[in-house]
């Protein structure tokens, strides 16, 4: 007996001891993968920036489904639009309500093209702040978070929601960028990040100063119902 519980008491010590030993990124790098394996999960996305930018997005509200939808509704200026994602394919509403397929925005000109690229790089919050942790320089204590600088590698496609690719890309000069992050029971519970540099597109600089933050509520208890509209355009 006595040889039994000196085992138990060696193992629960080493437990203690890994844990221990493990680093914040390896914790938020969990915390994430903990939020991606829920069934589901809902989010809000807010977004800061200097007072006179050209480009004020208003919230985003989101909830996403272990495997299945991700339903968003977005905010811009006096507009909200909705889409619908699964896998590759998606669907947003256009300004008569209706639905429209990625094909079909692609056919579109200027706002219509650049929403379809935004959807094709969206990624829920689990993925995106799997993205961020990945590319944090070095993640240190700060209150009852975890905070970090960005690589420049990791700033730049936020800057410009991912799109880097193609002749018509934009141009990325002057990437920096931080993050913190929060976690609560183990799963991520909250993050944000900002990014700061300089997005050249068609011959015109624009200074980018935009700070992101993601709320994430309701693990488990969500449901993500689809449009019939919307199904038919996935």
């Amino acid at each position: 007996m006595k040889g039994k519980a000196l085992f138990g008491s060696i193992t629960l010590l080493a437990g203690s001891l890994i844990a221990a030993d493990s680093s914040p990124k390896e914790d938020i790098t969990l915390a994430a993968k903990k939020l991606a394996e829920k069934a589901n999960y809902s989010w809000t996305t807010t977004v800061v920036v200097p007072e006179g930018s050209r480009m004020r997005p208003g919230p985003t509200e989101g909830r996403t489904e272990k495997d299945g939808c991700t339903l968003l509704k977005m905010t811009f200026g006096d507009n909200t639009i909705q889409a619908v994602l699964k896998g590759d394919k998606a669907a947003i509403t256009d300004p008569d309500a209706g639905w429209q397929s990625l094909t079909e925005l692609d056919a579109n000109e200027g706002r219509g093209r650049w929403t379809a690229a935004m959807l094709r790089n969206f990624k829920a919050p689990a993925a995106q702040a799997a993205d961020l942790v990945a590319g944090a320089k070095e993640l240190k204590p700060e209150g009852d978070a975890f905070s970090s600088d960005l690589t420049e590698d990791a700033a730049k496609p936020l800057l410009t929601f991912g799109r880097r690719t193609g002749a018509d890309a934009p141009k990325v000069s002057n990437a920096k960028g931080s993050a913190k992050f929060w976690i609560k029971d183990g799963v991520l519970s909250k993050y944000e990040y900002r990014v700061q540099g300089t997005v050249s597109f068609g011959g015109n600089d624009r200074d980018i100063d935009r700070t992101t933050k993601v709320e994430i509520k309701d693990v488990g208890t969500v449901k993500v119902e689809v449009p019939e509209d919307a199904k038919k355009k996935l």
